[in-house]
């Protein structure tokens, strides 16, 4: 060990030439300059995962003590996580939850009064880098606060993709070093292949592209066909709410769920569609209720005044968060009911209300209150909403002709895929 520095010994293994040029200049990067930032910038395909990890071993850095991971979202740290690199999310890293909260004489919490995240003093002093991936996520106002610590950042990311709703990707657009060269493990991969046909926007062609590959038209798809791709599928991804909104209907039916069985049932996929920082989906606080976690409910219970109580399970965690009140409004009439940060009350009796029914409250006292949650269906989604996630088998509805930007909408759909790929169109 040097200068707290852990070193071993790296086994020779043979780098494309643009990985190799990446290496040296993140050594010289790290090592001899004084410039907090990095951006690396890699396709689908060109090893951009591997490099990194190679690239920390030839720094001399430890994951999880003097180099940490972070991701913007805890769906886009958990494929991290899946990896064998441990990480959490930019937000748990730098910044600290202060509450203020009201008790009953037992110690119950009653409400929650007043809930903000402030940025930390400081952080680990081990930690000589972080590692921040889907660098396109990341909002300014979060960099900036990420890069007062005055610790080096390494951003990664892949700069074809579809840049976040109401975000741009600044970074990005001026990478130290982008990697294009595919490497020789994914040299004949058809996912790989289509996804740099959409990136460069060539046509891709109806047909079988390999055994798990295949484009098809929506004409030459029977019902029974269908109903077996969407029942297998690990996700089905869409351009529109509206097609969004159909196919889980659609996938609902092939469940044998009746259409006047209008709220979730147990086992059924769910994506939360409104940032909750106080709600915290793990033991740890690392991850939070956010926009865009999908997962599994459980026991729905209904309330009044447009409300229910769910438990829910993350899909990238072990651990399920009970009792979250959340709206029904999108469930019964297509549309939400409450505004963000609608508080929903739970009586002494067990009813669950809103705030706004003061007739009741004010005969019964109240428990404890919560933050209205938003979830929708989740057998299909859109392909924003897919963001930083991967799955082993993806079915993607090609609607990329109603975007501006549609052959980086088809290339982020197309990489969401790891193993089996079905594009309709």
């Amino acid at each position: 060990m040097i200068d707290g520095m852990k070193y071993e010994i790296i086994p020779q293994i043979q780098l494309t030439a643009d990985q190799s040029e990446a290496v040296e200049l993140i050594e010289e990067w790290f090592f001899n300059l004084n410039n907090r930032i990095f951006v690396l910038c890699g396709y689908a395909g060109t090893g951009k995962t591997f490099l990194i990890d190679y690239a920390i071993k030839r720094l001399g850095l430890v994951a999880g003590e003097s180099v940490v991971f972070v991701a913007p979202t805890g769906k886009a740290a958990s494929v991290l996580i899946r990896g064998g690199t441990p990480a959490s999310t930019v937000h748990s890293l730098i910044y600290a939850r202060e509450e203020e909260i009201e008790v009953d004489e037992n110690g119950e919490v009653i409400s929650e009064r007043f809930l903000r995240f402030v940025k930390r003093e400081s952080i680990d002093k081990r930690i000589r880098l972080i590692v921040v991936d889907e660098t396109s996520m990341v909002a300014d106002d979060v960099l900036k606060d990420l890069l007062s610590f005055g610790v080096k950042c390494l951003f990664c990311g892949d700069p074809a993709q579809l840049p976040p709703v109401g975000g741009s990707n600044t970074l990005l657009s001026m990478p130290c070093v982008t990697l294009k060269q595919i490497v020789r493990q994914e040299e004949g991969n058809p996912i790989t292949s289509l996804a740099r046909m959409a990136r460069e926007g060539e046509w891709i062609d109806y047909g079988n592209y390999g055994k798990d590959v295949v484009v098809i038209s929506q004409s030459d798809l029977t019902k029974e066909d269908r109903k077996r791709l969407f029942l297998k599928a690990d996700i089905i991804l869409v351009g529109t709410n509206r097609t969004r909104n159909a196919v889980n209907r659609e996938v609902r039916s092939y469940l044998g769920i009746a259409p006047t069985a209008k709220f979730p049932l147990d086992g059924e996929k769910v994506v939360c569609t409104l940032n909750d920082w106080s709600k915290r989906i793990d033991d740890k606080g690392a991850f939070h209720l956010v926009n865009g976690i999908m997962g599994t409910c459980y026991r729905v219970r209904e309330g009044e005044d447009g409300l229910a109580l769910m438990d829910f399970q993350a899909d990238f965690l072990q651990e399920k968060v009970y009792d979250l009140p959340f709206d029904t409004g999108v469930f019964t009439d297509g549309e939400y009911r409450h505004k963000y940060g609608s508080k929903a009350c739970q009586l002494v009796d067990g009813r669950l209300v809103h705030e706004s029914n003061y007739s009741v409250i004010r005969k019964t006292r109240v428990r404890r209150e919560d933050t209205v949650c938003r979830f929708e269906f989740a057998y299909a989604v859109t392909c924003h909403k897919a963001q930083g996630s991967e799955y082993d088998f993806v079915v993607v509805i090609d609607e990329s002709r109603l975007f501006e930007n549609g052959k980086e909408w088809l290339y982020t759909a197309i990489t969401r895929a790891k193993k089996k790929l079905v594009i309709i169109r």
